[in-house]
């Protein structure tokens, strides 16, 4: 199903959250006339949720109330011009205790002063919603109800009679609750239509990760799980999880040449459309220098490419691409290449999954669809990840999602250890890739050398031959298989030719700054 719109049926009407993100996981927005609880700990998003609500109602030109039981006015507009937004056409009411109320004689009383607060609060908040007749009501927060209800019982009650008051009124209602006092309330939870809790998580580094997740809503199909969200000025940015199986479309089985005909070669003519291909060895090896490679050539051929980068900034990216005589930065200025420096520390995973697919279906800045996507590297990607053990099942989705239109995605993964057969990944993911090319370091006659095999293609034949990889400033050579030497994928290969040339490989100099 496409996330820029959804078939609504006529006979099950919805109202928009007015948060792009929500309302695709929501399939369209809430069903109109519903009490919903929107719960999560203080600072996790509620009043902005809330405030967004209320503007989409106010574009559509539906009467909106805020009922704040603990936050003044001043702070709630506070908080709307932090985001740039104008609540002058919502109606906001205040039902915080008065001044009188702090002195000795409002304190002196033979009644239970719980009872009074309770029944005053809830006959004020009566007379506003009759007075107002809102379409979208927003009531923050229901801890003060709580705390002047005392017992559960009460408080119970209570909820159920404004819940049947409020149903009479054809409104939708959200229900904000900071989740304060002793744990869950369920109680709540099962009297509400729909909950939408809101987390806020602390990594040990970086910025805070939050995650919204619908828990549940009656009669509904939604998608389930959990979904990141940021805060920005503008309000929240909701990246749905991404599910590939609702994207598909018909693209050419073609190949992504790389414009070096050895390299093709050994590819058995170059990269499918439509695969996911990873470039696996250690620091220095030539990994991003060939997917730069396979970029500048998919730009040449006028299909644009989308290039992450993790691990160095875009500045030595350029200089490294200058010396090896690749036109990176002319591809840019034309469009044709967008890269952009990603800090893993300040962004989760759901994030970076949602700006790849808008730039997968050209929905970004360009409006062009990328044909070609390079991940440079998973390690950063993992280190991105607060929770290392889904990061094979989010990639999964990810590839998928890219596979099926069409899109060739090229990664690369940084092996720990230099020299030797004991390399060690930070994580399997050779099993997810549909192509595996390794590379790797060899000593031979006193240099050191670089080697570059394709280890698995799983759509067509490949070579099977073990190569020299040159880098220098003539570009990349891929030189004849090293026949002559045996275990040369160890790191110290036995030669068992007739004549070992010391100059042999002299154009496989090392570039500095070559990843």
């Amino acid at each position: 199903m496409n996330h820029q719109g959804h078939d609504i049926d006529p006979m099950d009407p919805r109202t928009p959250v007015g948060i792009p993100g929500v309302d695709d996981i929501l399939r369209g927005g809430l069903p109109t006339n519903c009490v919903y609880v929107v719960t999560g700990s203080p600072g996790s998003g509620k009043t902005t949720f809330a405030m967004q609500f209320l503007l989409e109602g106010i574009g559509r030109h539906e009467s909106c109330l805020y009922l704040t039981l603990s936050e003044t006015r001043r702070e709630i507009e506070m908080v709307a011009r932090s985001h740039g937004w104008d609540l002058s056409g919502v109606e906001i009411c205040e039902l915080v205790p008065s001044e009188a109320s702090l002195g000795t004689a409002a304190q002196l009383t033979v009644f239970n002063p719980s009872e009074l607060e309770l029944s005053e609060t809830t006959e004020a908040l009566i007379a506003v919603v009759d007075k107002i007749k809102p379409k979208r009501i927003v009531v923050d927060s229901l801890s003060e109800l709580r705390l002047v209800a005392q017992s559960a019982l009460r408080y119970r009650r209570q909820i159920l009679a404004l819940k049947q008051f409020l149903s009479g009124r054809q409104c939708t209602v959200l229900l904000l609750d900071d989740e304060s006092g002793e744990g869950r309330d369920d109680q709540l939870e099962s009297i509400a239509h729909g909950v939408i809790r809101l987390e806020q998580l602390a990594n040990q580094f970086g910025a805070e990760r939050r995650r919204l997740r619908v828990v549940k809503l009656r009669g509904v199909h939604f998608r389930g799980g959990y979904h990141d969200f940021s805060i920005r000025r503008g309000g929240l940015d909701v990246f749905p999880r991404l599910v590939a199986s609702e994207h598909h479309s018909s693209f050419s089985q073609k190949d992504l040449s790389s414009g070096n005909e050895p390299l093709d070669a050994l590819l058995g003519g170059g990269i499918p459309l439509g695969t996911s291909t990873l470039f696996l060895g250690p620091a220095g090896t030539g990994k991003s220098t060939i997917a730069t490679l396979f970029a500048v050539s998919a730009a040449r051929s006028g299909i644009r490419t989308a290039l992450y980068v993790f691990d160095e900034n875009i500045g030595t990216f350029y200089a490294r691409a200058r010396k090896l005589g690749m036109p990176v930065e002319e591809y840019v200025e034309a469009g044709l290449i967008f890269i952009q420096q990603v800090d893993p520390a300040e962004l989760s995973s759901g994030e970076f999954a949602a700006r790849v697919r808008s730039a997968a279906e050209g929905t970004d800045r360009s409006g062009r669809q990328a044909g070609v996507v390079v991940i440079d590297s998973l390690n950063g990607y993992l280190n991105a990840m607060p929770e290392e053990k889904f990061l094979t099942a989010q990639m999964h989705e990810l590839l998928a999602f890219l596979g099926q239109r069409g899109v060739v995605t090229l990664m690369t993964v940084t092996q720990s250890g230099l020299v030797g057969s004991n390399m060690q990944s930070p994580v399997d993911t050779t099993y997810l890739a549909d192509n595996v090319i390794l590379f790797r370091f060899f000593e031979a006659g006193g240099r050191v050398r670089r080697a570059i095999s394709v280890l698995k293609k799983r759509s067509g034949k490949h070579e099977v031959t073990i190569r020299e990889l040159g880098v220098n400033e003539q570009g990349i050579h891929i030189g004849e298989p090293l026949a002559e030497f045996s275990g040369v994928l160890t790191g110290v290969p036995r030669f068992v030719g007739k004549h070992l040339h010391p100059e042999a490989g002299s154009d496989c100099g090392h570039t500095s700054g070559n990843h």
